[in-house]
This record gives C-alpha cells, sequence and structure tokens, in this order.
C-alpha cells in the first residue's frame, strides 16, 4: 500500500483503460469482473477523483483521469523494471544457459565464439540448440532460449539486439542442371519444371513466408544448409545459399550463379537478440556484452569475399 493506494487498484485501473471495459480488464487479469469494479471504485473514493465517465456504452476517461493514468502507467513500467532487476540481483549465477544458433549463421566463427565464453565460464551449463527460419523466433518468445544467433525484426518491441555481421543469400546451381542457357533474364516460369531444395521450418506454428518458393515448382526439404549444398551440388536440385558456404564452389565452377532481375537473391541482418523484459542474470549479462565486444571479429573471420563478393558467370 502506497499512502493508502494499493497496486492492485491501479493495475486493475490500468487494465480497464487499455482494455476498454471492465469485463475485458477482468479476463486479463484474470480476477471475477465485481473485484476489478471495486478496485477502481475504492481508488477514486481515496483520491476524491472521477478518473472514469460510466455515463456512455463505453467507460472514458475524465480530464482528471487522463492525467492520473498517464502518471500511473509510467510509474507500473517503472515498478515492472524494478521487480526484474531485483530478479536478476537475486538469481546469482546462473547453472544453465540456452542459445539457439540459426541456419544462416557461419558455424565455425559462431561456435568459436560461444567455446571461449563458456571456457571462461566452467560452472554454466551451455545447451545449445540448431533451429531453422522461424524457429528461433520461436524459441526466444517462448522463453525456451536466453540468447539467439539469427536475423529478427528489428522494429519489434520485445527484443534487443547486437548486430553480427550481414549475409548474401544467392540461387544457384550446379553445371549443366538446367537445360537452357544461364542469364540475368531467367524468369520464374522457367525455372518452376525443376526441384527446388528448401530448408525445413523448425517453428512448429505454420510460418507465413515463403522464403523465395517458385510458386508451383517441387520441392524438397532438408534439414540444414550442407545437406542442402551437397543436393545441389549433385544436380538434384537448386535453391539459395548462403555466399560464405559456397565461395569456394562458385570459385571452382561446381556452383553457377543465376542472380538476375527475378531471383534478385537477399542480404540477411544476423544478430545476436534476446528479450527485453526478461530478467537476464550475471553470466548472460556478460554473454550479452561479450557478444557485442565480440562481434566485428566474427563479421571479419567470415571474410569481406564470402559476404559481399561477386563471382563471374561462366561465358
Amino acid at each position: 500500500m502506497i499512502d493508502g493506494l494499493t497496486l492492485n487498484q491501479l493495475r486493475c485501473f490500468q487494465a480497464v483503460v487499455d482494455e476498454g471495459g471492465f469485463q475485458a480488464a477482468a479476463d486479463k487479469l484474470r480476477r471475477a469482473q465485481p473485484s476489478v469494479f471495486a478496485a477502481v471504485k475504492t481508488l477514486e473514493a481515496q483520491l476524491g477523483l472521477e478518473l472514469l465517465d460510466r455515463s456512455g456504452y463505453r467507460v472514458t476517461l475524465t480530464g482528471a483521469g487522463r492525467s492520473f493514468y498517464e502518471r500511473a502507467r509510467v510509474f507500473l513500467n517503472e515498478l515492472k523494471s524494478l521487480q526484474g532487476h531485483a530478479q536478476q540481483l537475486a538469481m546469482g549465477e546462473e547453472t544453465e544457459l540456452t542459445v539457439v544458433v540459426g541456419d544462416l549463421c557461419p558455424l565455425t566463427p559462431t561456435l568459436g565464439l560461444l567455446r571461449r565464453f563458456f571456457d571462461a565460464s566452467p560452472g554454466t551449463r551451455l545447451h545449445l540448440r540448431f533451429e531453422a527460419l522461424a524457429g528461433p523466433w520461436e524459441r526466444l518468445l517462448g522463453g525456451e532460449a536466453d540468447l539467439i544467433l539469427h536475423h529478427v525484426d528489428k522494429a519489434d518491441p520485445r527484443l534487443e539486439y547486437v548486430d553480427l555481421m550481414e549475409v548474401k543469400l544467392i540461387p544457384v546451381v550446379a553445371p549443366g542442371f538446367l537445360r537452357f542457357p544461364i542469364t540475368d533474364a531467367i524468369t520464374p516460369e522457367q525455372m518452376r519444371p525443376y526441384v527446388q531444395c528448401v530448408i525445413r521450418d523448425t517453428a512448429q506454428q505454420a510460418s507465413p513466408r515463403d522464403y523465395y518458393l517458385v510458386d508451383g515448382a517441387r520441392s524438397w526439404t532438408v534439414s540444414d544448409p550442407l545437406m542442402k549444398k551437397e543436393l545441389i551440388l549433385q544436380g538434384m536440385g537448386w535453391g539459395h545459399m548462403p555466399r560464405f558456404l559456397i565461395e569456394d564452389e562458385l570459385a571452382d565452377r561446381r556452383l553457377v550463379e543465376i542472380t538476375g532481375k527475378h531471383f534478385s537473391g537477399a542480404r540477411i541482418e544476423l544478430v545476436a537478440a534476446r528479450l527485453c523484459a526478461a530478467p537476464h542474470g550475471p553470466v548472460a549479462g556478460r554473454l550479452w556484452r561479450y557478444v557485442a565486444e565480440q562481434a566485428p571479429r566474427v563479421a571479419a573471420a567470415i571474410g569481406a569475399a564470402g559476404l559481399d563478393g561477386s563471382v563471374s558467370r561462366p561465358q
């Protein structure tokens, strides 16, 4: 209780305003509607203010209520942050952390980065998971990962991130796979008869993105980029690959790039990401700072050619 006011009263008031009514607020708070109504009514009585106008179909804020709501909202947000900080202080050294590595991360520098950190933190066990496409996002947002190394929606307010590197995806085929000359004007219609190799999405919920699929084409799904590369090398299909993973094959013409007007490829920004609101213990905090400090070295380990270089087409 703070000078006669309770956190329950403030939370009920905020929920009524945010949800637009007492029943909706009760549903959000998982409480009975009469208890939410009574909490707000008591709050108004203690303040000596009418915060809500109940004369219409939906409750609305009065002038005083609007001013009070803005201050209460800031206070409750700060309180949530304080509670999270207290949780972090009470956690102590974590005994385990879960890191999810996405399908576009270069494994050698990524695993080297994690090995060096966890070698220096022997009391914390690393649970390492490899996920593809929407899988890393699902693990993070579902509370199943402390950190992901993947690409994210940088506008998502639930996430904070550290930029790692840019990866270039390019469409490739094996020499002789296509029954027509390779130009920069290849169309989806021309590619429709050919099998397209795609990575299997590890998310449990269906992902709405098509990930460069040609509509109507047959596709084979594989579990990881290395298997996908091998299928393409064997002339069993075509697909988009991260350039760093096929640089040697492009250089010696075992794979041929078919980038052009209709298949432009993509540049993907890989990041380290975590949830803003989740409590992060001391080891997770050190890991976050370590990744931020080492990010330039990881990018350099891939090499400029592997990220942005180009290989000419065979004449």
